[in-house]
């Protein structure tokens, strides 16, 4: 077992040297911590064994990754922020988390978080390691905050994030159970309609010898299509779902679909606006808290997972590493808000660069919440009226089969 020298402090402020054994570094903090001890210097004498590091390497791989819940990692992240607001150090904060969390999942993260650190890594890192419910975002903020000193303002702002991600995601799923239950009940007054209703309006209209009008004529054409023809349809979409999967995979597919989300109606706004939001409030943080300019821009430009915006900040990460002002370098790249350029540049000339970035933030967060109120309120009545249309068609093509029937049969009595 490896020995460790240490330097701690006592309950009553004494300085003890010494030296101990334990499995790993951690260990020996929880030796210290047992002994009320505070560290403030331990270092291995020796390195540990092959089989130490190799019996280590094993339990981590049995453990596996933790999946977090969406619930569970906001609690998280805005309790860490709480603490590190509080005036507790990082290990101490979570300590304190593995000490008072409810969930065994939570402890066992803050658990992990605390060994790593403890181990020589950075939050950023050990977060990665701990669980991949970090995602990149996540971590990428995590070490921006890490360099600019930052670290509790970023996690508050990052469990804000997440909380408007859960808030959204849960307004379009209640706006989405009265379209739904709409739409199982229209696929059933569909297969009941092609089922049994077209089949004898054919029977029907045949005796009589009539021609059908064309509106019937396109249902019963495609009534029999689908019906003879249904096994191809399905083989078709599972290999054009498969196609499409495997071409955004490729770098380039990749960038095209990255570019194309921006682009589509209601959700194409909402991510885009959502992206102008955290870069405003990052590079605010940044910039504010000391961080030089093309550091801030180079740290910024992997928060966000869209190839798409990777690229553009890469562009205007080059032009600021030439020279260029960053409003102007934003401007030639193209892509961002006049608004939020200005913004930038009314910053540069002032010498406010962070407090600019800091009023955009707060007005494209208002902007955020007004687009996904407005998206919540249009799902459901334009899927209404889509079925609606849906609905009246194939209707119209029955009810107008059934009158000239019917007048036909007059005609002739």
């Amino acid at each position: 077992m490896p020995l460790f020298e240490y330097s701690a402090l006592s309950l009553s402020g004494e300085s003890r040297t010494g030296s101990l054994q334990a499995g790993s570094r951690s260990e020996a903090f929880r030796k210290l911590e047992a002994q009320a001890l505070t560290p403030v210097r331990v270092n291995e004498q020796g390195g540990a064994t092959a089989g130490a590091k190799a019996a280590k390497a094993k339990a981590d791989t049995e453990a596996g990754p933790i999946k977090i819940k969406r619930s569970q990692l906001i609690h998280f992240t805005d309790e860490l922020a709480d603490l590190l607001d509080g005036g507790l150090q990082i290990d101490q904060a979570l300590r304190v988390l593995h000490e008072r969390q409810e969930s065994p999942v939570l402890r066992k993260v803050a658990a992990m978080l605390r060994d790593d650190l403890r181990e020589g890594a950075t939050l950023s890192k050990a977060l990665r390691k701990a669980s991949p419910s970090f995602d990149d975002l996540y971590c990428n903020l995590v070490a921006a905050g890490e360099v600019s000193g930052s670290l509790a303002p970023i996690l508050r702002r990052l469990g804000a994030n997440l909380s408007v991600l859960a808030e959204l995601q849960s307004r379009v799923t209640q706006a989405m159970i009265y379209p739904a239950f709409l739409i199982g009940a229209c696929i059933v007054l569909m297969i009941v309609f092609m089922t049994f209703m077209v089949p004898q309006i054919m029977d029907l209209l045949g005796k009589n010898g009539q021609q059908l009008p064309l509106p019937t004529q396109l249902l019963i054409s495609f009534n029999n299509f689908v019906a003879a023809w249904w096994w191809i349809i399905l083989i078709v979409c599972v290999i054009g779902g498969l196609l499409f999967k495997a071409h955004i995979s490729t770098p380039n597919g990749k960038m095209w679909w990255n570019q194309a989300k921006l682009n589509l109606p209601l959700f194409g706004g909402i991510l885009s606006t959502r992206f102008y939001a955290q870069f405003a409030h990052s590079l605010g943080n940044l910039v504010s808290n000391g961080v030089p300019l093309l550091n801030s821009i180079r740290l910024v430009s992997r928060i966000s997972a869209n190839v798409f915006v990777q690229s553009l900040l890469t562009k205007v990460t080059n032009m600021v590493a030439e020279g260029t002002p960053l409003s102007s370098a934003l401007r030639k790249v193209g892509h961002f808000p006049l608004l939020l350029v200005d913004m930038i540049a009314i910053g540069e000339q002032t010498g406010r660069l962070g407090g600019s970035l800091e009023k955009s933030a707060i007005r494209y967060d208002k902007e955020l919440d007004k687009q996904i109120k407005r998206m919540t309120a249009l799902i459901s009545p334009v899927i209404i009226i889509f079925m609606a249309v849906l609905v009246g068609i194939v209707a119209y093509s029955i009810v107008t089969a059934i009158f000239q029937s019917v007048s036909g049969i007059r005609g002739r009595v």
